[in-house]
């Protein structure tokens, strides 16, 4: 079956046509501020005409209503406003970008950001110039399109005064009365838990690490995307709402100076996750070859490989980086805060602490950068360490073998001498008893006994011996409610005991079955 396609999209129903030059005279008063802007910005090269805020400021809010007004009107499916449509987002876009450059730029000196041995100031320049020059082609095009679209010329160039952004140095002296808190560890405790768990949400900004620059393009939409950067910026905007909240003008913010250092690192995070998301958007958008416009990809205002290195190089980069400064100053307010615990937890059922468990158990402790030991029958074990952990097992499976050893001793066996197949039945017997009762899991059905038995020596011996192979084997596993002690922060062991108490991750078969939310980081 064959359709008719119309190569144009169909109007909306119910939509009224206005008239070109009806439109034309309604964009000219709209669009006079933008123009006059645009040849402002072209009239002056960079170095005479620095950007400011006052003047990003202007220039976003002029392109924000023409974008505006032209989407009311359908201009983005309209072939003769579309590419004007398009210049205005643009502009409004890199004027949005451009403002979160500034502002990172002129607050730098008060973010009081640790040394990441990267020029951060210098990188910072290099984007805003580039920012600058993107702004200024769209300017050119916007004049060009106004001029091919019949609308007036700009009128007189706005005064230079206007856009100047002179700032003495110094800040206002701090004469407010501070606000006292409860308690300096609960809060500063929370503030830091809170930063630790959304930075374990942040792998994304590892990506340039892992990424050739010749690859860029590659990392679209997985792992990175338009979505995934808006949730975690939400997130560090959540994270600094809390910090303005509860820590800012308090006592303890006089106190400790890595409280404002720490707002620092969650500040520039934020403004480069804003960045990075607005130039993902525009890249979606506009130059992507798979979403983006194909109509606007042939005469870029920025082309992708140079969106992508200041994309990539600059916001994602400099993000990850301050964000991982973070988490080790973080660190280090929790280990000065820390309080002491104890807590008995039962030791995992499946296997022990083989490599979920173990793997799992150190993830905690490593995620609060704290120290943590584990205790079993006298021996102590560094519960950071996936491989002490493993170490553990030697004396979970000789308690159990001990447990088991007397375990079998209750049950009635056969006595006399008996024949190899007689004793393969009696240990067949005893291993579906213990299992009838709880005592064991059986994992092989049915499980592989060792091919001879010899009629000498005691029965009782045989069997233990027997059900230890199947043990060391992996046939079968020991139930045995064995209970072991951990010692560290608070912190680490109430989330020690949520694993704990959700099966170290897996149930009783080895299964991954799903933790707590409050844990849920483990799984990133």
């Amino acid at each position: 079956m064959t359709f008719n396609v119309d190569e144009h999209q169909a109007q909306p129903p119910g939509w009224l046509t206005i008239g070109d030059r009806e439109f034309t005279d309604l964009v000219t008063g709209r669009t006079r501020r933008l123009l006059v802007l645009a040849r402002y910005l072209t009239a002056h090269r960079p170095a005479s005409l620095p950007l400011t805020r006052p003047l990003v400021a202007d220039l976003l809010s002029q392109a924000a209503q023409v974008e505006e007004l032209l989407d009311a009107y359908g201009a983005r499916t309209n072939q003769r406003w579309s590419r004007l449509r398009s210049l205005t987002a643009t502009t409004k876009l890199f004027a949005s970008v451009g403002y979160e450059i500034l502002h990172i730029r002129h607050s730098l000196p008060c973010y009081r950001l640790l040394p990441s041995g990267r020029d951060f100031a210098a990188a910072t320049a290099q984007s805003l110039a580039l920012t600058h020059a993107t702004l200024a082609r769209a300017a050119k095009w916007i004049l060009t399109q106004a001029l091919h679209l019949d609308l007036p010329p700009p009128g007189d160039p706005p005064n230079p005064l206007d856009y100047v952004e002179s700032l003495p140095p110094g800040r206002l002296p701090c004469d407010r009365p501070v606000r006292r808190v409860k308690s300096t560890s609960e809060t500063v405790t929370h503030l830091a838990t809170a930063y630790l768990n959304l930075a374990a949400e942040g792998g994304l900004l590892d990506v340039v690490n892992r990424t050739d620059p010749a690859d860029y393009a590659l990392c679209f939409p997985e792992p990175v995307s338009e979505d995934s950067l808006r949730y975690l910026k939400a997130g560090f905007h959540r994270l600094q709402s809390l910090y303005d909240t509860h820590v800012s003008g308090t006592e303890i913010e006089c106190l400790d100076p890595n409280l404002p250092i720490l707002r620092g690192h969650i500040s520039v995070t934020f403004h480069l996750l804003e960045i990075a998301t607005y130039l993902v958007h525009y890249y979606e958008r506009h130059l992507n070859v798979r979403t983006g416009d194909a109509s606007l990809r042939r005469k870029p205002v920025i082309t992708a490989d140079a969106l992508l290195e200041m994309l990539m190089s600059y916001s994602i980069t400099y993000a990850g980086l301050y964000l991982d400064l973070g988490r080790r100053l973080c660190h280090a307010m929790l280990k000065h805060y820390a309080e002491v615990g104890t807590i008995e937890v039962s030791a995992p059922s499946y296997r022990g602490f083989h490599v979920r468990p173990a793997t799992l158990v150190a993830k905690i402790v490593q995620h609060y950068g704290s120290e943590a030991r584990m205790e079993l029958d006298g021996q102590s074990y560094d519960a950071s360490s996936p491989l002490d952990l493993f170490r553990a097992n030697e004396k979970i499976n000789a308690r159990k073998r001990r447990w088991l050893v007397a375990e079998i001793g209750r049950l009635p066996l056969p006595g006399g001498d008996l024949s190899a197949t007689q004793i393969r039945a009696a240990i067949m017997n005893t291993l579906f008893r213990l299992a009838e009762q709880g005592k064991l899991v059986i994992y092989q059905q049915p499980p592989q006994l060792s091919e001879e038995f010899s009629g000498e020596g005691i029965l009782l011996e045989k069997v233990t011996a027997e059900i230890a192979r199947l043990q060391a084997t992996g046939q079968i596993d020991i139930r045995t409610d064995l209970g072991i002690t951990f010692t560290g922060d608070k912190r680490v062991l109430c989330d020690l005991k949520l694993l704990a108490e959700s099966g170290y991750g897996e149930d009783c078969f080895g299964n991954n079955i799903t933790l707590p939310r409050e844990i849920a980081y483990l799984r990133r």
